[in-house]
């Protein structure tokens, strides 16, 4: 039987199973007791993994979940078709395909060949981590017209080449490559 975990024991960026299902803990908070005989309480904003939702929930610090099924492996992004977005996992070869639905706009993210890791749960991909950075094309943007900074830090709008849009600072032309925060979607650099 897999171990248990208690409430007071999870902390940020942990998964646990909770009524079937894996769940993320994006935040904790424990409120102790002020009078005796009082209970400790979790409150977790937790985000279930099979469908998205993010909502918060609040537990004895007792109380036990078990750990998911979760494996994580390395994959490399194929392409986006009709049907979904196809991964192929780099040790079995093996293809995994995860829906627009599923993927949300971290699907604006991804381009060819780029390596990520795919959580599985009991054998079935059910979501994808980023790297930190992703390198994509500007395709659209502005031209940079000199004297339009008053005071520095002047940003325009750029369309990537995933349809992604940022704003990128003027000097950025189109056709460049740049580096982009996958959790923040801003700007970091040239690439």
């Amino acid at each position: 039987m897999a171990s248990l975990i208690e409430a007071i024991e999870i902390k940020r960026k942990m998964f646990f199973e909770y009524e079937g299902a894996p769940y993320h803990c994006l935040d904790v908070e424990v409120s102790k007791p002020t009078a005796r005989g009082g209970q400790t309480l979790v409150r977790l904003k937790m985000r279930n993994m099979l469908t998205r939702a993010v909502f918060d929930k609040t537990f004895k610090a007792g109380e036990k979940f078990a750990e998911p099924d979760l494996v994580r492996v390395p994959a490399s992004f194929q392409y986006g078709d009709g049907s979904g977005y196809h991964f192929m996992d780099l040790e079995t070869y093996d293809t995994m395909t995860l829906s627009a639905e599923t993927l949300g706009d971290d699907r604006l993210m991804l381009s060819d060949n780029l390596e990520v890791q795919v959580d599985k749960y009991n054998g079935n991909a059910i979501a994808v981590q980023l790297p930190p950075h992703v390198v994509l094309a500007v395709t659209t943007t502005e031209p940079g017209v000199r004297g339009d900074t008053a005071s520095g830090g002047v940003t325009k709008a750029a369309t990537l080449e995933t349809g992604l849009e940022i704003r990128v600072p003027l000097f950025i032309k189109e056709g460049e490559r740049v580096k982009v925060h996958t959790e923040t979607r801003e700007f970091a650099g040239r690439a």
